[in-house]
């Protein structure tokens, strides 16, 4: 008994290409470039996720709820703390950390769902625009606090 492969129903209909491979978005002829860059957001974001989890429950549990709750959040509770360079860092880090995890997620949903490649491009450009515009003046304001003022 020999087994044959089912032909297809349709000879002309059109080969269906896999979502989001190479073949969609490179010219006719162009070389094929490969990359490990998707596999290293996708590391990224696992990793800044737990990280991420860990320092925000630790940044709710101290503002909101240790020694009397967020009643006592003001100037001088948040002088008091970054005179610690360790509440700089815990702060610096998690700014850096969620405006990167958010950035990398909105990338993919515009890789995902912008069909033209120049409107990927030109919402990527948006997009790393603030982030970066976000990402100075955060640390601009972590780094140059002057609890004096």
């Amino acid at each position: 008994m020999a087994t044959t492969a089912a032909a297809p129903a349709d000879r002309g209909a059109p080969e269906l290409v896999a979502p989001r491979s190479p073949q969609q978005r490179t010219k006719p002829g162009a070389a094929k470039v490969r990359s490990n860059f998707e596999l290293y957001a996708w590391v990224f974001m696992r990793i800044s996720g737990l990280l991420l989890f860990f320092l925000v429950l630790g940044h709710l549990f101290i503002m909101n709820i240790l020694d009397g709750g967020v009643q006592r959040v003001n100037f001088g509770f948040v002088a008091g703390r970054w005179a610690s360079p360790f509440w700089r860092m815990w702060d610096l880090v998690m700014l850096l950390l969620a405006e990167l995890h958010g950035t990398n997620g909105l990338r993919t949903v515009i890789n995902d769902y912008a069909e033209r490649a120049q409107t990927r491009f030109w919402l990527k450009m948006l997009l790393y625009t603030s982030a970066f515009l976000v990402v100075t003046l955060g640390t601009l304001v972590i780094f140059t606090f002057d609890p004096d003022l």
